[in-house]
């Protein structure tokens, strides 16, 4: 990303961001009640797990769901930290190389925090 244009694209960025933090938020609450709820109706019944037909697919239900949910709060929170990047002023670099994030990454990606280079390298 080129330095020059990165005062003009906070807002957009910013905005990108504020989005997908609300975004966020609502996927889990949503899933949270979600969660709530398949642990409710299993109390409610009286399922064993090993034996009972249901009993597998509610403890799937609730590995998943608690799966859904664990990603979605890492997710929040690389979202607050592109934020809180974005407030000091170094969101777009990466944090392995410190060289620009292209543009067109960001966008894809707001919450992105490494560059494709560094990114592929993980792999």
């Amino acid at each position: 990303m080129d330095d020059a244009a990165l005062p003009d694209d906070r807002a957009g960025f910013g905005d990108l961001l504020a989005a997908d933090r609300e975004q966020t938020v609502r996927r889990i609450a949503a899933l949270t009640r979600d969660f709530t709820s398949i642990v409710d109706s299993a109390r409610l019944s009286a399922t064993d797990d090993e034996h009972d037909p249901e009993g597998s697919t509610i403890a799937f239900e609730r590995s998943q769901t608690t799966a859904l949910l664990d990603s979605a709060n890492r997710h929040l929170a690389g979202v607050d930290a592109a934020l809180a990047k974005l407030a000091e002023g170094t969101y777009g670099r990466c944090e392995n190389c410190d060289e620009p994030i292209a543009r067109e990454r960001l966008q894809a990606r707001p919450a992105v925090r490494t560059c494709i280079t560094c990114a592929s390298r993980r792999r």
